[in-house]
């Protein structure tokens, strides 16, 4: 199971550097390797999973515009959830409910459209194993 907000961290840092479709680019066309990088470097996804990812942020763009935006901001902008709160006029605990569920919708669409991302071995959660269980048991 792969982590969700690391790759959406990799694919922020990503499609902060122009990459990616979903969001204009910050720097005009053209000039993108003459201006030097004023942020700091991080980590990002390869272009095949960016390209992967974005289509299923697109995806929740037409479906939740609202909650796109919020990926945006916190993705590739590196909005922190207190910022994003205090210009919604929202709690940071409510960003990050919000966040939750348009994660989950982009980690949705990656599961049921198959795709693997090179990545995954490097963001995969890491599965608890409870005292020797082997899975739950639901009968009494």
């Amino acid at each position: 199971m792969r982590d969700i907000q690391l790759v959406m961290e990799r694919w922020g840092a990503w499609a902060s550097e122009g990459n990616s479709d979903v969001d204009w680019a910050p720097t005009a066309a053209g000039f993108k390797g003459l201006v030097p990088s004023t942020r700091k470097t991080r980590v990002q996804c390869c272009d095949d999973d960016g390209i992967a990812i974005d289509a299923a942020v697109l995806r929740l763009k037409k479906y939740n515009p609202y909650l796109f935006q919020l990926i945006v901001l916190h993705y590739i902008k590196a909005s922190t959830l207190r910022t994003i709160g205090t210009k919604l006029g929202i709690s940071h605990n409510e960003v990050s409910k919000r966040l939750q569920a348009a994660e989950g919708f982009i980690e949705g669409v990656l599961a049921v459209s198959g795709v693997t991302l090179e990545l995954d071995k490097y963001v995969q959660k890491e599965v608890i194993n409870w005292a020797g269980q082997t899975g739950l048991n639901c009968s009494m």
